[in-house]
């Protein structure tokens, strides 16, 4: 498929899905269709996807299965995600697309419309289960109706993501232990970030650290806050500031030298970093010439 994205008509007509009503939304139950392509290289998609059970879970692997854990799971799709699949036939599975145009100014009020990973989809409780098996199913029943209502179907959709957050916010307290590991790891990758010995070119972005951790940077932020109630970016912030503090009182490092060490280019980008997050400077900076200060 190359770097082609694709759009719903497009992707339905790649799957071999039948009954395409609209340019703009289609929603499958895949126990309904029986030439579907169960295996393909990743296509990009530029609408909405919401899947439960979705066909796309051969390779998905849980890490820890819990005692009220159903055999579904969920997870949402944003635009210009690129998806692979290799698959067995599905059973009853239940996949929404929707265009942009209907939905992201919805889908802007939710992280996990980003995540885009399938290791970071949604794991549901039995109870969880029930309730979402019952709101793809009567959005489909919306959908097959000779007249349906864009406008139900959307609310449907609206109710999906609600209640896919809180879901996510009980994942996260379910799974404590696995992801008290990525905050662990996030503090020592923090750590190994500043101690290099080969210079720093620039401060580390959220997305690397949420590469060391496998997952996207969206999933991660959320993780962070939602463990430390700060983001990764104020976990970053902080973490520079305490260096520089620490150099700054301990060191004959000039301000210079304690800027290119923290990957600053120029001492000014950095007095400005320092006093945007500390709100004014509460050490005296030592410098071996004037600085010229950039206002804040």
């Amino acid at each position: 498929m190359g770097k082609k994205i694709l759009n719903i008509q497009e992707f339905t007509k790649y799957l071999n899905l039948t009954n395409i009503k609209n340019e703009d939304l289609h929603i499958v139950n895949f126990q309904n269709e029986e030439d579907l392509l169960l295996k393909s290289e990743a296509v990009t998609i530029d609408f909405y996807l919401l899947a439960i059970k979705p066909p796309f879970y051969k390779n998905l692997v849980q890490q820890e299965l819990l005692e009220d854990q159903s055999n579904s799971f969920m997870y949402v799709d944003c635009p210009h995600n690129s998806i692979a699949w290799d698959i067995t036939p599905p059973s009853s599975e239940y996949t929404i697309m929707v265009s942009s145009k209907y939905l992201s100014k919805i889908a802007k009020n939710y992280n996990f419309t980003h995540y885009g990973s399938h290791h970071e989809a949604l794991f549901l409780t039995k109870e969880e289960e029930t309730l979402l098996w019952d709101l793809y199913k009567k959005t489909h029943d919306e959908f097959t109706k000779q007249y349906y209502s864009k406008d139900i179907i959307v609310s449907y959709i609206t109710l999906i993501l609600s209640y896919t957050q809180v879901f996510y916010d009980r994942q996260f307290d379910t799974r404590s232990k696995i992801y008290h590991k990525v905050i662990s790891d996030f503090n020592s990758h923090l750590e190994d970030f500043f101690n290099k010995e080969e210079s720093i070119a620039g401060l580390p972005s959220v997305a690397y650290f949420a590469q060391k951790s496998n997952l996207s940077p969206n999933y991660f932020g959320d993780l962070i806050k939602h463990f430390t109630g700060s983001s990764p970016s104020e976990h970053i912030q902080d973490f520079v500031i305490r260096l520089a503090k620490n150099k700054l009182s301990n060191t004959s490092l000039s301000v210079s030298e304690i800027s290119y060490s923290l990957g600053f280019d120029y001492p000014n980008y950095f007095a400005r970093f320092f006093r945007k997050i500390t709100k004014h400077l509460e050490v005296s900076f030592r410098v071996e010439r004037p600085v010229q200060y950039i206002p804040a």
